[in-house]
């Protein structure tokens, strides 16, 4: 089932998984699409998303495109079609497909006269769970997208105005302040927020807030619109001064037969940070998870060293304060402060308990005796504990209040899942800035006039700094102290990978000793598996990989792996994928001695069996182009695929390993597997021939003439020729072609020498050269006949076949695609027949023979289908489409 999300970055799911949609052109296409609610979006309309007011003189044709690949993606489930109608298209799908309508049509709902505030506020809470970011994030940045954006987001400010009444209505003015204030903050001039906000404060017995807030909007409205607070925030500001005041604060006595105390209220909050900006989701959470309504509190702030986490939690600490009437207690862990030891939990309580009223002399010496009294001491008071910079849940256990009304915020570069798991803590993953973000954090230490100048350069250093804010704040004091130097050129400095991390430092402070402190606390496997991480070849790896590269076995990796995790310094970025942020394997590589040429072997071997049974599986019926070399290790465990589709996953998860794989190999001097890595690649270059392979092929190719191997030469000159070839390089494609089967007829490989022959005849087509295309057809489907390979043979008379078509002889064609269909029996290599039945139904075509045509087409459909190749199956129930039987409308 399709689900297509607007309400935040533009996205398409299938069955709950994301779909990849490609550049934001086509997602612009999409969303329009989707916005038009089954009506005509034309042409000009997609090109005004697009472009404004400069479309490119092919801006037709590259709509056309973006529509074929949308058709594409949307045609497996058949849940939504795109209808090309007059000069434009119109896309079909259900209503309840589009989060959009589904958000639209509950806030209809709530306008209906039936409607009651108990009924509205589960619909709008529903409602407002949809979005997840600003609407139609990530889109092509034109005036009409913005101005379809802002309808979105002024539809989702009613919502929460109407939800916040509401809220108050029903007695829930807790939650209503909650949802109101962010907003309100942002749109300070919005009285349809304020007023609401107003009555939600005055319902919680914060009449002072609410009349600072009240005075502060108007000062705005005056200043900057010159008018007066309007009717509903009057009426609002006339209930709060006609309430009485609220009662004064009592805290209730404290139960327990310790020491004398005195009541005293702590406010031992962390300092705030300087420049603090951004992480608006981040401190929604934070407040969300400490509200007074839950029972005993208790928030985890995780990530990585440097993401931000202290300065996170001081900044919400200072308007939070405020909600816990009783106080703020806050202690710095040190868990990862480096040559200073961690602080002892019997130490912190001992602080804790002189903050809240008891003698030093009384604070008892046993530290269980100290947590019991520290937990009756709050037993009735309503207080905010801030724990900064933990190691490990042992150090934090003592210090957790357990008292309903109070809120416990944690923060640690460990994920301290033992705190989740035994006092249901709610986590709080930071993660790194993304690019506005990180530029508004520039602004702050470098002004706007300086950042706003070069937009290109701050993107690139908020990449180069992996979007940390510990190394955008380092790099920008460097640039705060050199005014002369630009933007650009700091970028440069940083891009060069060798200096990167020595550059992340000023004066003592310094991202390479950060990273230091978290790496000293890891157990020695998950330190050694850090290093090598940092030194594989691929951007990310699995389990598999991992144990290959650590010759260690699957549980061993696991364990290794899950350390990295919890320590913050490795990311799960799909189920069972990982990788190493730049600056964290940057950081790593210089933990130990660069691995050698012999420790990759087992890798190269793990990504050499695994490419051998996807290829198996991913042209079923196919021969293996290769065996593994005779001094290989295959891993404890190789991946199993139980259909193309799973096989062409796996390849598609790991292309940029299997590539990068390939020049380590050749660079290590592992010549005997670069080149058979890099053929194996053949089942993902014939689906993406227009990607980028010349780089692994050409290593391969170095490879094998550094064997003097002949049959490795010709298999990677037959595949780095048709690849030239369907770019269109063909004088380059033939000077590969035309050596290839002479090295495979030296080899000894005469389905080699068939396929070579037959990608030479492609090229010398193109190129005009109708007669010798004709003779390499024959000799190929000759040479695949006296092989002996029913599969080669099959494909080399589609060639013939197909040369036959194209040249004005369908008779011919028809008769010889029909001989290779017999080739084989009827439940062997599905793609091949399809594409001979394919062929069949286009020579019908030819000799208006539509009826049978018809019958192939859909065949041929049905087969491509069966064996996983669903655009080609689109190809063929498209012919279909256009071919009409007789008596057919």
């Amino acid at each position: 089932m399709l689900e297509f999300r607007l309400l935040g970055p533009v996205e398409l799911h299938r069955d709950g998984a994301g779909v990849h949609l490609g550049p934001p052109k086509r997602r612009t296409v999409l969303a329009m699409l989707l916005l038009a609610d089954h009506a005509l979006v034309t042409t000009d309309r997609l090109a005004e998303a697009l472009w404004h007011e400069q479309p490119p003189k092919h801006a037709k044709t590259t709509i056309q495109g973006h529509i074929s690949h949308l058709r594409r993606l949307l045609h497996p489930t058949g849940d939504a079609t795109i209808v090309t109608a007059g000069d434009g298209y119109l896309l079909r799908t259900p209503a309840d497909r589009i989060d959009a309508r589904r958000f639209q049509a509950a806030v209809l709902e709530t306008r209906l006269g039936h409607s009651t505030p108990a009924s509205t506020v589960p619909a709008l809470r529903q409602a407002l769970a949809l979005w997840h970011g600003p609407a139609l994030a990530g889109l092509c940045t034109t005036p009409l997208i913005a101005s379809l954006a802002a309808e979105l987001e002024e539809a989702r400010l009613n919502a929460v105005e109407v939800l916040g009444q509401a809220l108050t209505t029903e007695h829930l003015a807790e939650e209503a302040v909650f949802l109101l204030r962010g907003p309100a903050n942002r749109n300070p001039l919005r009285e349809s927020l304020v007023a609401p906000l107003l009555d939600a404060l005055l319902a919680t017995d914060r009449q002072a807030e609410a009349i600072e807030l009240y005075h502060r909007t108007a000062r705005l409205l005056a200043d900057e619109l010159g008018v007066n607070p309007g009717p509903a925030m009057a009426r609002a500001y006339a209930r709060i001064l006609a309430a009485p005041d609220a009662a004064p604060h009592t805290a209730a006595p404290v139960e327990s037969p310790g020491p004398a105390t005195d009541v005293l209220r702590p406010l031992l909050l962390p300092r705030s940070p300087a420049g603090f900006t951004g992480r608006e989701r981040e401190l929604a959470v934070l407040d969300d998870a400490v509200k007074p309504t839950r029972d005993a509190p208790l928030c985890l702030v995780t990530g990585p060293a440097g993401v931000g986490k202290s300065a996170l939690v001081a900044h919400w600490a200072q308007h939070a304060a405020t909600a816990f009437p009783d106080g703020v207690l806050f202690a710095r862990l040190g868990g990862f402060a480096g040559t200073v030891p961690a602080a002892d939990p019997a130490s912190v309580l001992r602080d804790f308990l002189v903050a809240l009223g008891t003698r030093p002399d009384d604070v008892p010496q046993n530290t269980a005796t100290a947590e019991s009294l520290y937990r009756a001491l709050l037993r009735y008071r309503r207080v905010l504990v801030l724990l900064d910079d933990a190691l490990s849940y042992d150090q934090v256990r003592p210090l957790l209040p357990g008292a309903t009304g109070c809120a416990t915020v944690v923060t640690s570069r460990n994920r301290l899942e033992s705190l989740v798991a035994a006092d249901c803590a709610r986590p709080l993953l930071l993660d790194r800035l993304g690019p506005r973000q990180g530029a508004a954090l520039l602004t702050g230490v470098l002004g706007s006039d300086r950042v706003d100048a070069e937009p290109g350069a701050v993107g690139c250093l908020v990449r180069l700094c992996d979007g940390l804010p510990l190394a955008l704040r380092l790099t920008g004091a460097r640039l705060a102290m050199r005014p002369e130097r630009s933007l650009r050129e700091a970028a440069e400095e940083l891009y060069d990978e060798r200096q990167r991390i020595a550059l992340l430092a000023v004066d003592d402070v310094d991202l390479a000793s950060v990273l230091r402190a978290s790496v000293a606390h890891l157990p020695p496997a998950a330190a050694d598996l850090l290093g090598l991480l940092a030194h594989h070849f691929g951007p990310d790896t699995d389990l598999g990989a991992v144990a290959a590269l650590t010759a260690a076995t699957p549980a061993d990796a696991r364990a290794a792996l899950e350390r990295l995790l919890a320590a913050n310094l490795l990311e799960e970025r799909a189920h069972g994928r990982y990788a190493l942020h730049d600056l964290v394997r940057l950081f790593a590589r210089t933990l130990g001695p660069v691995p050698g040429p012999e420790r990759v072997l087992p890798l190269l071997d793990h990504y050499l069996c695994g490419a051998l049974a996807a290829s198996a599986v991913a042209v079923a019926g196919s021969q293996p182009c290769c065996r593994l070399p005779e001094n290989a290790h295959p891993p404890a465990v190789t991946p199993v695929f139980t259909d193309r589709a799973e096989a062409m996953a796996w390849y598609a998860r790991e292309r940029q390993s299997l590539v990068a794989a390939v020049a380590t190999a050749t660079s290590a001097g592992h010549h005997h597997r670069a080149w058979r890595l890099a053929v194996l690649l053949w089942p993902l270059v014939v689906q993406q021939p227009e990607a980028e392979w010349e780089a692994p092929l050409g290593h391969a190719l170095a490879s094998a003439a550094e064997l003097a191997d002949a049959d490795a030469e010709s298999r990677v000159r037959t595949l780095l020729g048709w690849v030239l070839g369907e770019k269109g390089r063909l004088e380059e494609a033939a000077r590969h072609l035309e050596l290839a089967p002479d090295l495979a007829r030296r080899a000894g490989d005469s389905e080699g020498e068939a396929i070579a022959t037959a990608n030479l005849a492609q090229v010398h087509e193109r190129l005009g050269r109708v007669a010798r295309a004709s003779q390499g057809y024959e000799r190929a489907a000759l040479l695949a006949r006296d092989a002996g390979s029913p599969q080669t043979e099959m494909l080399t008379t589609y060639y013939l076949a197909r040369h036959h078509l194209l040249n004005g002889r369908p008779s011919q064609a028809l008769a010889l695609a029909r001989h290779g269909l017999g080739l084989a029996p009827e439940e062997q290599v599905p793609a091949r027949r399809a594409m001979l039945t394919d062929l069949c139904g286009q020579a019908l075509v030819a000799l208006s023979r539509h009826g049978e045509a018809w019958e192939h087409f859909h065949r041929a459909g049905r087969l491509a289908e069966q064996d996983g190749f669903a655009a080609d199956a689109a190809e063929y129930y498209a012919r279909a489409a256009e071919t009409r039987t007789p008596g057919r409308a």
